[in-house]
């Protein structure tokens, strides 16, 4: 068993950043989201992180990005931002991030992979493919880099709390993930992009299956399995606005993944059914439920809210990741959300994307 050692020094890490748009920088100026809501802000909010340099071939995004940061740096060329991170006391950036949209994932990873940063925090998904994200995990394995993906719900206190209570509702009967939107579930055109649901937002839904369902089953890498098509829908352009797919688990033999490409409203939400009570966890909401003596019947149980279970207000999800990377290189912790946990997200998707080509 691994022993981690609390760093006294409370030591300040370097982090840059390659993308300054939305999820690198932009969504942290949305209003009604929890903040922080980028990883510009959530890096620049840590005690423990300098915020040092930004990288986006956008110029547009990077000047709005440096007037926020001015005193960082910022490049418009990775080869320039690279010299710089060489300028540091330490040689390189401690932490770099990739925060580029999904068709760069492979480009910009391997480059900053070849850097050799203490610390590459990757945003979801891995890559666009199993064969790029093969690629990522080989350059990650020879340089000795490691990499934390960014399925944020894997840092949000309320999933956290979700499945601390996984086995305390019995045995688990079935689970039920969905996801509406009204971004197309695939279309062949997107394939070079990611821009369709089932990649884009389908890895936070089905990594979060497998965040649960990893507390009950010991072998991670094949939790979910044997699936079976459900249900599929195209619309008269062939493409796809509907898709369901049974899986088996060693825990469960009946999981559902369901996603929406045809909603006027987006929504997420994952319910899980035990022999004993009931998880309901969605985007803003989570409730859990027990068996008690019914109000209604005589002679039967019913399933009442657990109204002692608290989920606090803020989910932390952004500053949390960013701690959990802090924590793992003061040796304090393992990552949380690791490039074999976003590994097995992809191989699931790609699985159910079979049914999609085959049809």
């Amino acid at each position: 068993m691994k022993i981690f050692v609390y760093n006294k020094s409370m030591k300040k890490y370097n982090a840059a950043i390659i993308g300054t748009g939305r999820i690198g920088f932009s969504l942290g100026f949305d209003k009604k989201r929890e903040k922080p809501a980028s990883h510009s802000f959530a890096l620049y909010e840590n005690s423990q992180i300098n915020l040092v340099a930004a990288c986006d071939t956008n110029l547009e995004n990077l000047n709005r990005w440096q007037a926020k940061f001015s005193k960082a740096s910022s490049f418009s060329s990775i080869d320039d931002f690279f010299a710089y991170g060489k300028t540091l006391p330490s040689g390189q950036f401690d932490i770099v991030v990739i925060a580029v949209n999904e068709e760069s994932h492979l480009e910009c990873a391997l480059r900053a992979i070849s850097e050799k940063p203490r610390l590459v925090i990757l945003e979801k998904p891995v890559a666009l493919n199993m064969d790029e994200a093969e690629k990522i995990r080989l350059a990650s394995e020879k340089n000795g880099v490691p990499i934390l993906v960014n399925h944020e719900r894997r840092f949000a206190e309320d999933y956290k709390i979700a499945r601390l209570w996984m086995d305390k509702i019995g045995d688990i009967q079935n689970v039920n993930a969905r996801l509406y939107s009204g971004l197309r579930v695939y279309r062949k055109e997107d394939e070079n992009t990611g821009y369709y649901s089932l990649i884009h937002d389908g890895t936070h839904l089905v990594d979060i299956v497998l965040y649960l369902l990893e507390k009950l089953s010991p072998d991670q890498r094949s939790i979910l399995k044997n699936p079976k098509l459900i249900n599929i829908y195209k619309d008269k352009d062939d493409a796809v606005r509907n898709l369901s797919v049974h899986f088996e688990s060693e825990s469960c033999s009946d999981v559902t993944v369901s996603i929406s490409g045809r909603s006027r409203f987006f929504a997420f939400e994952i319910e899980v059914t035990g022999t004993e009570g009931r998880i309901i966890i969605g985007n803003g909401y989570a409730r859990i439920y027990r068996r008690k003596e019914s109000r209604l019947y005589s002679g039967f149980y019913s399933l009442a809210r657990w109204r002692t279970v608290k989920f606090p207000k803020k989910t932390r999800y952004f500053s949390n990741m960013v701690q959990n990377a802090v924590d793992f290189l003061d040796g304090r912790c393992e990552l949380r959300s690791t490039l074999q946990t976003g590994i097995n997200a992809l191989s699931i998707l790609e699985q159910m994307k079979d049914f999609i080509l085959i049809k």
